[in-house]
């Protein structure tokens, strides 16, 4: 039954123009953050030679005379594949972290907190410690994540129980069981496999390739969250309330562990545990945009993607020509901000 239409699920033409400036404004965002991504690194790269490569592509035509060969190599192999999975990785967590909020219940709840990075860690240090290539990691780690989602699902419906409680609990037991393996496998890995063992684990886009299918479900799962923008505003007033407008709460909650622990799966294969903005971003956007998920689940992933994507970018130049985790970036970038914004918030309550 579809949910009835009330007077709060219409956009006023003053929340349209909201919705279009800031949508506008993050989608701006991430293409100058895309274009900067391309221009910086140890290699020089000129605005010139980003144009003169746009004009090649979109004519169809190999790459003319006058063009920088090793700038439009760099920018083509190197730098375009790590910038699209970053803008991919970004939107993911931070869409994969709204929801989960709204499915705990809880504003501090990030993508992690289930365990799914605990399961796809384990299968990808298992490959690393196996000595199988980037492949062999990717997927493994995706089949740990895949395994904890129906473990932590199994779980927490023991004889039919369901609760955003249960399932808390259950997952954070499991993300620590899950902790406890990873701990022994660190300690039994040899000295060689350790610095990439922890650039996963601290996450790492320097072995990202173009994100294919990742983005697919990337721009699917928007579709799904657009669906359930309206049974999710109506969720916010409390279940029995949810119930009543004609939202089917149980399915709906299903939904929502599902899509988000995918999410979380498909980000987690590509950069490893990318910690910290999951839970910046859309707890950042909640408190700046309000709980209309109509507007606030887009702004979430476009947000997501931006701060990756320019996290990844320090990352990459920083210390030149060594490379950091992306995830110390995000933490970095993320912690102070999310306390400044946090005690702004405090002293607007008191």
């Amino acid at each position: 039954m579809k949910p009835p239409a009330t007077k709060a699920d219409s956009f006023s033409q003053q929340q349209k123009l909201r919705a279009t400036f800031w949508l506008g404004g993050l989608g701006l965002a991430c293409l100058l953050s895309l274009i900067l991504a391309l221009l910086t690194g140890s290699i020089s790269v000129s605005g010139y030679d980003l144009w003169q490569l746009i004009i090649d592509t979109l004519t169809l035509s190999s790459p003319s005379t006058s063009s920088n060969t090793l700038a439009t190599t760099v920018m083509t192999e190197l730098r375009l594949p790590r910038a699209l999975s970053a803008l991919v990785v970004g939107a993911e967590l931070a869409l994969a972290g709204c929801l989960m909020q709204v499915l705990l219940r809880n504003p501090l709840a990030d993508p992690y907190v289930l365990g799914v990075s605990g399961g796809a860690a384990v299968g990808a240090l298992f490959s690393i410690m196996s000595g199988l290539g980037a492949f062999w990691v990717s997927g493994s780690a995706f089949v740990g994540a895949l395994t904890n989602l129906l473990l932590v699902f199994g779980l927490s419906h023991a004889k039919g129980v369901w609760s955003p409680s249960r399932l808390l609990l259950t997952g954070v037991v499991t993300a620590a069981g899950w902790g406890a393996v990873i701990s022994f496998m660190l300690s039994i890995g040899e000295d060689n496999q350790l610095r990439g063992m922890l650039f996963w684990l601290m996450g790492d886009l320097s072995r990202a390739s173009l994100p294919g299918w990742h983005g697919l479900f990337l721009l699917i799962s928007l579709v799904i969250s657009a669906l359930l923008a309206r049974p999710l505003n109506m969720m916010l007033r409390g279940e029995l309330q949810a119930k009543a407008l004609g939202v089917s709460v149980y399915p709906l909650q299903i939904t929502l562990y599902l899509l988000a622990s995918v999410l979380t799966a498909s980000a987690v294969t590509q950069a490893g545990s990318v910690g910290f903005l999951g839970l910046v971003v859309p707890h950042i956007l909640r408190l700046s945009l309000g709980s209309d998920h109509r507007l606030l689940l887009p702004a979430t992933a476009l947000a997501g993607a931006c701060l990756l994507l320019l996290a990844d970018t320090l990352a990459r130049t920083l210390i030149a020509p060594q490379q950091l985790p992306v995830g110390v970036i995000t933490a970095f970038i993320g912690v102070p901000v999310f306390l400044w914004v946090l005690q702004k918030s405090n002293r607007g309550l008191t």
